[in-house]
């Protein structure tokens, strides 16, 4: 059996992990799906300063005092990059890495480059679309049941996560085991990026052919995946 911790993206939580978190646990699997630092259930503490080498360190200290080895780390959408941040400040804690549609950016890239697209609601803290936004565009290929779900716990994120370039160091020159899932019918972070990515960590490469939220439209295939490594 393995550990996994599920890294959620922007806009998100822990929640959004939920069919593929039970369905690991089901098989025997040791899961974490850990709400990121003013995100979700935890937008109330959202201030200044966080960004995504926060968001990694605060990974990187949850394998640290959870004394978690042989990790998966899964990551989605923004949370491709802070799991690039977790792994590069506890490598010897991780055993496999895998982008589910995820961003993979090189050192001194930011959100910004790839996704240029304006949001609905913008603040000095933060960021993110409405919900009408989202029911129409980012959850449109969801089934409306699962496309409420999901709507109803949509909440803004932290505003540097985008702005501000990452600062990954080692991670690219570091080796890893990892695997990219490409969602075909998503916009971002689109195939040129995600390729990108698989070339320079020599990656397993898969495709569904669903948009960006894999975990909610077919997360019977993507725990497939996930486990095929």
């Amino acid at each position: 059996m393995a550990t996994f911790v599920l890294l959620h993206g922007a806009y998100q939580g822990g929640w959004i992990w939920k069919p593929v978190r039970e369905r690991l646990a089901a098989a025997g699997h040791t899961v974490f799906a850990p709400t990121l630092d003013g995100c979700a259930e935890r937008a109330d503490a959202l201030r200044p300063g966080i960004d995504t080498e926060a968001h990694g360190a605060e990974i990187a200290k949850l394998l640290e005092f959870e004394d978690l080895n042989d990790v998966v780390l899964v990551a989605t959408s923004s949370g491709g990059m802070v799991m690039a941040a977790a792994a590069e400040r506890a490598p010897r804690r991780i055993s496999r890495l895998v982008f589910a549609d995820a961003l993979a950016l090189m050192d001194g890239e930011k959100i910004r480059d790839i996704v240029t697209r304006p949001s609905s609601i913008e603040t000095d803290l933060a960021l993110g679309p409405s919900k009408e936004d989202a029911a129409s565009r980012l959850f449109a290929d969801l089934e409306p049941g699962v496309r409420d779900w999901a709507v109803d716990r949509l909440t803004l994120h932290p505003r540097n996560v985008f702005y501000q370039t990452v600062k990954l160091p080692s991670f690219w020159q570091s080796k890893w085991t990892a695997s990219v899932i490409y969602c075909t019918e998503a916009q971002n972070p689109g195939k040129p990026h995600q390729e990108r990515a698989a070339d320079a960590l020599g990656a397993s490469w898969y495709e569904i052919e669903t948009g960006h939220y894999p975990m909610l439209s077919t997360p019977d295939r993507l725990v497939e995946l996930i486990l095929q490594g």
